[in-house]
């Protein structure tokens, strides 16, 4: 058994620490590693893990110890393998100990997700550090030649199952304040805040069909209350308008997240975390990507269309992309919706396609623990 530290810097609230919380956990209940996560921000990991503490230095959650990482920090002895999420920095003294242990260790700069082509190209590919240290690349993607996506052995089976128990789903969503309505859909909002939600919201209200719209705590609430009226809306609020019934989540503990994903026949989702768990839930989505300076989020978001809509019709194709612009430049969609659901059975099947297809290539914690034991390999 191998000794593994994640660092993790809270820079987008949930993403990063929702990244690495779940990557920690898998990592140690199925490789079987000891495993410290070093995160800057326990307040922001405490939403994830209700359980946990804030105050503390060390805890333990999981099988998993999560550490605070402050300044000046503690003098440890470093991890066989050591990861640096979404390319925060070490801390200096940290580095100095790995040179002065004389050992070799692992050094992984764990990659924001991304489907741009040049990713296969660069993942695994070595950077020499000071000291004789030798850090590698490592990149989630979508396709061959990539580090693959977060997923735990029993996922998509637990999935499954929940998906075809309505009982079970109803009690879930009484837990959340939901009462299912007959003949409703449901669909879920976590997204950073958008100019385009009140031309949705329009959409919804005067549809034909009754809408749930699911929406737990987050930065979307401003634009939501603005359509509403003003009012300060919090968890348990219900507001009725047209079609349209909208409920006011609590923010929730991963596991639960994942179960709201379940529950809907629609998803949107924002950043990586709730991305990737969205596409596992089987079912069609939609993805608020982080805005970047100078646009540089949109060549992201239009190199994972190309790959996620490769197969569809042009018809459906269109539809979905054309939803997922609107969405992204806060404009459009009161005629972006309506054209979805004029394909909306083909977009049904493709979401639980894609997932299948996914599921066939090796997860994220699997790749990372391969990439360990070759580097073992190659050492001997």
């Amino acid at each position: 058994m191998a000794r593994w530290d994640i660092f993790c810097s809270v820079v987008d609230n949930y993403g990063d620490i929702g990244v690495t919380w779940r990557l920690a956990r898998q990592l140690a209940a199925e490789q079987g590693h000891a495993l410290r996560l070093w995160v800057d921000d326990l307040g922001a990991f405490v939403r994830l893990c209700p359980d946990a503490s804030a105050s503390v230095e060390s805890q333990h959650c999981s099988g998993v110890e999560v550490r605070q990482w402050r300044e000046p920090f503690p003098l440890v002895e470093p991890a066989e393998v050591v990861i640096e999420a979404f390319a925060c920095q070490l801390p200096p003294s940290y580095i100095d100990a790995m040179v002065a242990s004389g050992s070799r260790r692992l050094w992984l700069n764990l990659e924001y997700l991304s489907a741009e082509d040049w990713v296969a190209g660069c993942h695994g590919l070595p950077s020499p550090q000071p000291g004789g240290l030798q850090k590698f690349f490592f990149f989630p993607g979508f396709v061959e030649g990539t580090g693959g996506l977060l997923r735990e052995a029993d996922l998509l089976a637990r999935r499954r199952a929940f998906q075809s128990d309505a009982q079970a789903q109803g009690a879930f969503l009484q837990s959340l304040g939901v009462a299912r309505e007959a003949g409703a859909q449901l669909i879920s909002l976590f997204a950073y805040e958008n100019a385009g939600l009140a031309g949705w919201l329009d959409a919804l209200a005067a549809d034909a069909q009754s809408t749930q719209l699911l929406v737990p705590l987050g930065k979307v609430l401003a634009d939501l209350q603005l359509w509403l009226g003003g009012a300060p809306l919090v968890p348990g609020d219900q507001r009725r308008c047209g079609n349209l019934l909208i409920h006011v989540l609590p923010f929730v503990a991963q596991d639960d997240y994942d179960r709201l994903l379940w529950c809907c026949d629609f998803n949107a989702v924002r950043g990586e975390d709730s991305f990737i768990r969205a596409q596992w839930a089987g079912r069609p989505l939609i993805w608020h990507i982080y805005p970047q300076e100078e646009g540089a989020h949109w060549d992201k978001l239009e190199a994972f269309l190309a790959i996620y809509n490769a197969g569809l019709t042009p018809e459906v194709a269109t539809a979905q992309a054309e939803l997922w612009r609107a969405w992204n430049a806060g404009e459009g969609m009161a005629t972006a919706w309506p054209e979805l659901l004029e394909v909306w059975p083909a977009v049904q099947r493709h979401a639980e396609q894609w997932c299948d297809d996914q599921a066939a290539r090796p997860d994220l914690a699997t790749a990372l623990e391969q990439f360990y034991r070759n580097w073992l390999s190659y050492a001997a």
